[in-house]
């Protein structure tokens, strides 16, 4: 049986793939779960991946018994999946099958999958018997009127933090949420030309965009015992976005 187990979804993404591959450099065994056939990479490490959508709930059942049937046990959940607007649409404009698709996945996916795996995790021996990330984004609190199911989505995501922090305290089992802020991904490479222009302009103290690399550290040290008396916690990963300055 391997020490420590970590579940990652949207594993086949550019956040998902980081933190795969941080949490196996640094001794976790890793069942990742996404949509796509076949990887884009190869991780090095304990790793298994399972297809399934995070939206449905047969398939979080089958990854969570995937992972167990693989590893004996859960660890630490990183929930990462996660899916923007197919169009932006303005407010007035959102569909409700927009709507429905990205809560689905964003916000009830998560919560579901969250509760399989903290049952799970109580089963565990030890003081302290998981850690639970969730990575949620600045539209958590910041209004983007173009994509607001995206930003209603994400706002759920920081409550289902809340939630089971305060559930899971008397197990033993941390649960906080990182915050990405402006991260190079296949999700923000359509709005690239945008967002240069405004990291150019002074939109961020730090004058750069975030890299998925910059996320997978944060969850790591979420996740590896670093910050043993922290649960129910946002990270802001974002550059310095969340500051308010004149």
């Amino acid at each position: 049986m391997t020490e420590k187990t970590a579940l990652v979804t949207g594993a086949a993404g550019g956040i998902g793939f980081a933190v795969v591959n941080k949490l196996l450099q640094n001794g976790f065994a890793v069942a990742g779960m996404g949509r796509r056939d076949n990887l884009p990479f190869t991780p090095e490490g304990d790793f298994a991946y399972f297809i399934g959508d995070l939206g449905v709930s047969d398939d979080r059942k089958a990854f969570v018994a995937f992972a167990k049937e693989r590893f004996g046990r859960i660890d630490a959940l990183v929930n990462v999946a996660g899916v923007a607007p197919a169009v932006r649409a303005d407010l007035l404009e959102m569909t409700e099958e927009s709507y429905d698709t990205v809560m689905n996945i964003n916000t009830k996916g998560t919560l579901f999958l969250t509760q399989l795996a903290a049952r799970e995790m109580i089963r565990n021996e030890g003081a302290r018997k998981g850690y639970i990330v969730n990575i949620s984004s600045l539209s958590a609190y910041a209004s983007s009127t173009n994509r607001g199911e995206y930003c209603i989505s994400k706002a759920g995501v920081s409550m289902i933090t809340a939630l089971f922090a305060d559930r899971l305290a008397e197990y033993g089992i941390a649960v906080n949420e990182v915050r990405p802020g402006i991260i190079e991904t296949n999700m923000t490479a359509k709005v690239k030309e945008k967002y240069d222009r405004l990291i150019e302009g002074g939109l961020l103290p730090e004058k750069r965009w975030g890299t998925p690399e910059d996320v997978a550290c944060a969850v790591l040290r979420l996740c590896d015992g670093s910050l043993p008396y922290v649960t129910g916690q946002s990270l802001d990963v974002d550059g310095g976005f969340h500051l308010k300055r004149l």
